[in-house]
């Protein structure tokens, strides 16, 4: 009996231990750790300057952005549960994709595009990104249920999204 109550004792508090540490582990995520080609940056610039965007700023891994509204609520950090609103669009301006998540989503689970900027801004804000490939869908192309493509690979990403809720 007096070892069962040892043994549960010392059980507890390793298990208070391991409880006590997940607190103290905060989100490891580098945003500047993964950076586009130059190449690829030069393309999203020349696109920039095409299309008389002047104001966008680049980000250290090479998505360039545009803060529209700044929000007023709680910032996302990388890895922050998010809830979204969005419209992807081609480079030629048609939308590829549109819609708000159903559920809030892991920050780190979206493309890093996504993951590098919307930290950046509150709940409540909107952000224009303008993602290189190596940054979105990389290599892969995007088809939809009928097996249409929907996006070729390594293409250039725009997407408008507004922050809607951050957990």
């Amino acid at each position: 009996m007096l070892k069962t109550l040892i043994a549960s004792l010392l059980a507890l508090t390793v298990f208070a231990g391991c409880i006590k540490g997940r607190d103290e582990v905060r989100c490891q995520y580098d945003a500047c750790a993964v950076k586009a080609t130059n190449a690829e940056i030069d393309s999203v610039r020349a696109y920039l300057a095409a299309n008389n965007i002047t104001d966008a700023i680049q980000h250290c891994s090479g998505v360039f952005y545009r803060i529209t509204v700044a929000g007023t609520g709680a910032q996302p950090e990388p890895c922050s549960f998010i809830g979204a609103s969005y419209t992807g669009r081609r480079v030629d301006g048609s939308v590829f994709d549109a819609g708000t998540f159903p559920q809030p989503y892991q920050l780190t689970a979206l493309i890093r595009g996504w993951t590098n900027i919307l930290p950046l801004v509150k709940t409540g804000g909107e952000v224009i990104l303008y993602i290189p490939p190596s940054l979105g869908y990389g290599g892969r192309e995007i088809r939809d249920a009928n097996n249409n493509l929907v996006l070729a690979a390594n293409s250039m990403l725009i997407f408008t999204v507004q922050l809607t809720s951050v957990q």
